[in-house]
């Protein structure tokens, strides 16, 4: 069983359809977004316990803010299924990749930023990614529990798949020849950002059509990988909003 904690993250799990177990309620907190947590759980039939702090405190290690939801465990999507339900759903859709980022309150800060930006689809390696757990969770603000998160047994077959599926494949490095103000993002586009300290892999950057970098004016020559995963994705915003405009 696992764990969201925060009170928007179980107003996002309770919203979402999630499969919840019991949600537990620090004794004595009030205020409409408990009072919300408490009328969706009634309306679903879904136990509450209202406990004291300690026990709430030596559930989870973060901050849990007076709220804790046990949750089924976290089911991925298939690759193949992600991409066809997104490619469905839009003619042109943007998905990303991450490969080796595994620091999980950067992995809930880019998902976040991905629910934001329309993301259909978030990729990363089995072995070597960030896991979706209560922190990651909590860091998304609940955006983990609205995009289809796949698990792949490495990215270079999942960056193949997305090539037969129509998909061009942009790399977000520092070793880009172009800046990514300058590359095309309004079609069927996957962006593959990597880890702050190795970047993105040889071998993965080898099946990118294009590799294009963020611009830099000061001496600090990176930025942190979710404050990289804002810029990249909402240039792409930024495109296909002018597309749609004309």
């Amino acid at each position: 069983m696992d764990s969201i904690f925060g009170i928007h993250s179980v107003i996002e799990a309770l919203i979402s359809g999630k499969e919840i177990e019991k949600v537990m309620i620090k004794r004595g907190v009030e205020g409409p977004n408990i009072e919300k947590i408490a009328q969706i759980c009634l309306e679903k039939n879904i136990p509450i316990q209202v406990v004291p702090v300690e026990k709430l405190d030596r559930s989870v290690s973060g901050r849990h803010q007076g709220v804790i939801a046990s949750i089924a465990q976290i089911n991925y999507s298939p690759l193949e299924v992600a991409i066809e339900g997104a490619l469905d759903a839009t003619p042109h859709p943007l998905v990303l990749l991450l490969d080796g980022v595994t620091d999980v309150r950067n992995f809930g800060a880019i998902a976040r930023t991905a629910e934001c930006a329309g993301v259909s689809l978030i990729a990363l390696p089995a072995k070597g990614g960030a896991a979706i757990n209560a922190e990651s969770i909590k860091s998304s603000a609940g955006a983990l529990l609205r995009i289809p998160i796949s698990r792949v047994p490495n990215l270079r077959t999942a960056l193949y798949y997305l090539k037969e599926s129509g998909f061009s494949i942009v790399a977000a490095t520092e070793k880009g020849d172009d800046s990514i103000y300058n590359v095309a993002l309004q079609g069927a586009i996957a962006i593959v950002l990597g880890a702050e300290d190795k970047g993105i892999s040889t071998s993965v950057l080898s099946l990118c059509d294009q590799k294009a970098s963020i611009p830099m004016q000061g001496a600090i020559s990176s930025l942190n990988v979710s404050a990289a995963a804002a810029v990249v994705l909402f240039e792409a915003v930024r495109q296909r909003r002018l597309v749609i405009r004309v």
